[in-house]
């Protein structure tokens, strides 16, 4: 578990930090959030998922330290309410769906970060990273899925 947990966040800090312009900003395109769809196949990746966004964080973030606390806070919250709702819901296309709703609108977290640093307004800035977290989970559920037919994510772990 321990391993695959680190792998899972290497692999996150890895796509942050090669996709560092467009991972970071009021309009942001963070390709390393579809990994956040692990969550719907096994509880247990949630450490991994967490350590990766809190590392890529750490040292790419302009940020810091507000990105640590929101950032992370944000994917706890939204990987949590995940794990829940997914005792619920048993299709898979489902759970990603909610977690791609839960993920999308937990991004007022990061818009009321962007709002303190920057003095963005609120409501601008969530709908545009509300948008690209969206997008960029809706690109990554058919991949995920895709992949997750030929290595069984839910026995990994």
């Amino acid at each position: 578990m321990l391993a695959v947990n680190a792998i899972l966040a290497a692999l996150y800090i890895v796509l942050t930090f090669f996709l560092q312009p467009i991972s970071f900003s009021a309009v942001q395109f963070r390709i390393a959030e579809m990994l956040n769809h692990f969550i719907v196949f096994n509880k247990k990746y949630f450490w991994g998922i967490i350590c990766g966004v809190f590392i890529g964080n750490l040292f790419f973030s302009p940020l810091l330290p507000y990105d640590l606390i929101f950032g992370t806070g944000q994917s706890i919250l939204a990987l949590l309410i995940t794990i829940v709702v997914s005792k619920f819901v048993k299709n898979i296309w489902a759970r990603m769906l909610v977690n791609t709703g839960v993920f999308t609108l937990t991004m007022c977290l990061i818009a009321w970060e962007l709002s303190i640093v920057f003095h963005l307004p609120f409501l601008w800035t969530w709908l545009t990273v509300a948008i690209g977290e969206c997008a960029v989970m809706l690109i990554g559920a058919p991949i995920m899925y895709a992949i997750s037919r030929r290595i069984p994510f839910e026995k990994l772990i």
